[in-house]
């Protein structure tokens, strides 16, 4: 082969492995590359769109999801994803205080171990009743009283059915959190600790990030995420898939494994709203803790100390079981 051939040859490797470079930092609006990593391949190819128009492919191992890419403008956060109404089911038969649902909503949003916009309860109905798990987060109410109150409209209601704050105008006067029924809500008494480069970003209320100091904090159902298509950290989290989140409109939920009709859940399962005689209308409904597939027990005994104190009022019941 002439030394012309070679040269060629290297010249169009070269070019096609620079295309690929370019295409996937092109896709950086959801996706940014990991490429300098030492992933394992995947063998999962994508196939990404050249700036010279060639259909390049590369392996998903070497893309990375950037949450928080999906930023939008305040008035598109304040409107909300046109044609949605999100809807969150949460199957109290499955949960058993895994509590990987918390860790990946702190993680998701920055948040210190004692800043929970997600818990966990521990609820008997009755004395005959047996204890069980009950999470517990943000209703995103169609009828939300903390709506109604807060003076500087930093709290409102998107037409998608997200109840938001906006930490820019929030004067931290906890009206809110006072009208809340649910006591979903948290303040920043200190200043957040959080990296320099999340602290430095522009705040929006569908990040909820960053925090700050003297403002109302809460679950957002992590809108930044369903703009995008995904679903958020919690449901992703969960190991026994307690949670389901979907599109009242489309009548369709997900928990990742399985996907279902959200009319036929409620309908078949007798799904409930919490509180419900408050006509606040929640967007969070509930599936009864029947048949459970976890003794309760299960989710007392591998929590900290600190955790099981939480828990004291029914120390003496969970014990029992042991």
């Amino acid at each position: 082969m002439k030394q012309e051939e070679i040269n060629d040859q290297s010249r169009r490797n070269f070019l096609k492995t620079a295309a690929i470079a370019t295409a996937a930092t092109a896709a950086c609006g959801s996706l940014v590359c990991s490429c300098s990593s030492k992933k394992a391949v995947s063998g999962e190819k994508v196939k990404l769109l050249s700036p010279d128009g060639e259909i390049v492919e590369i392996d998903s191992a070497y893309l990375n999801h950037q949450e928080h890419m999906a930023i939008v403008s305040k008035l598109e956060a304040r409107q909300g994803i046109a044609g949605k109404k999100f809807v969150m089911v949460v199957d109290l038969a499955r949960c058993k205080n895994a509590r990987k649902c918390i860790t990946a909503c702190q993680k998701h949003h920055y948040r210190p171990e004692d800043m929970e916009w997600l818990t966990v309860k521990l609820i008997k109905d009755s004395d005959k009743g047996a204890p069980y798990w009950f999470p517990k987060q943000c209703f995103h109410c169609d009828n939300p009283p903390c709506v109604k109150v807060c003076p500087v409209d930093a709290t409102f209601k998107r037409q998608d059915g997200i109840v938001l704050i906006d930490n820019d105008r929030c004067i931290g006067c906890k009206f809110c959190m006072a009208a809340c029924p649910y006591s979903t809500r948290v303040f920043n008494w200190n200043e957040p600790e959080m990296p320099l480069d999340i602290k430095n970003l522009a705040s929006n209320p569908e990040t909820n990030i960053p925090a700050q100091v003297g403002t109302v904090e809460k679950c957002d159902f992590c809108p930044d995420r369903t703009r995008e298509g995904l679903l958020p950290p919690c449901v992703e989290a969960c190991p026994n898939g307690v949670f389901y989140f979907g599109d009242e409109n489309e009548d369709t939920v997900t928990n990742g494994d399985e996907t279902v009709s959200f009319t036929q859940l409620i309908k078949d399962r007798a799904g409930y709203r919490y509180m419900e005689e408050l006509g606040t209308k929640p967007r969070v409904y509930y599936l009864p803790p029947k048949d459970r597939q976890f003794p309760v027990e299960r989710g007392y005994e591998s929590l900290s100390d600190d955790l099981k104190e939480r828990y004291k009022e029914y120390k003496d019941v969970l014990e029992e079981k042991k």
